[in-house]
């Protein structure tokens, strides 16, 4: 299975994760600048019927398109998703700090009922039975304190959350733009 291939605006910026199948539309039609990258992945086409020669296209793992990006308005939010509010949180409960990938929920610090928004900086990983006790409360109710601070992530860290085979130059590249603080920044390599 080949993973998903890095699409890098002229500018530099990542801006997006491309199937095998669009990085070769892409390649064909001109719209890739150049590509770099440790990994290749060489793709066999159909047999040419005068001269006998297969087709290959050979792509990097990351391609930098020519043009503006199409998804250059995807750089200012990261839409918030159960998968990526997990794994910013490291799949951690913002409240026990129990560790799990399978017994997780997204809790609102400040909950819908009391006025609060479905919004990065409202939302943590919260293990069933601390989100089932904290119901509609707020924290200051319970005497409860959350372990870790809630952040919005920025591009480059949302492209990290959104794909789980993210191949060691691509993160590379996606991590040397990642803001000192983030979570994501402190781990190794994704999960």
């Amino acid at each position: 299975m080949t993973p998903l291939l890095l699409a890098v605006d002229m500018t530099g910026h990542p801006s997006h994760w491309m199937t095998w199948q669009e990085a070769i539309s892409l390649e064909t039609l001109g719209k890739v600048s150049y590509a770099f990258g440790n990994h290749e992945f060489t793709f066999r086409g159909g047999t040419n019927r005068a001269t006998g020669r297969v087709s290959r296209i050979t792509l990097k793992s990351i391609l930098v398109l020519r043009g503006r990006s199409p998804f250059e308005h995807r750089r200012r939010y990261m839409h918030l998703t159960n998968t990526a509010l997990f794994r910013r949180d490291r799949y951690m409960c913002a409240y026990c700090g129990r560790v799990t990938r399978t017994e997780l929920t997204r809790d609102h610090i400040v909950p819908y009922s009391r006025g609060g928004k479905d919004s990065w900086m409202n939302c943590c990983a919260a293990c069933v039975s601390c989100n089932m006790h904290k119901g509609s409360r707020l924290l200051e109710e319970l005497g409860w304190k959350l372990l870790y601070v809630p952040y919005t992530p920025n591009h480059q860290e949302g492209l990290i959350l959104q794909n789980r085979n993210i191949l060691q130059d691509q993160m590379d590249l996606l991590s040397s733009m990642v803001p000192g603080h983030s979570r994501i920044n402190r781990s190794a390599a994704p999960s």
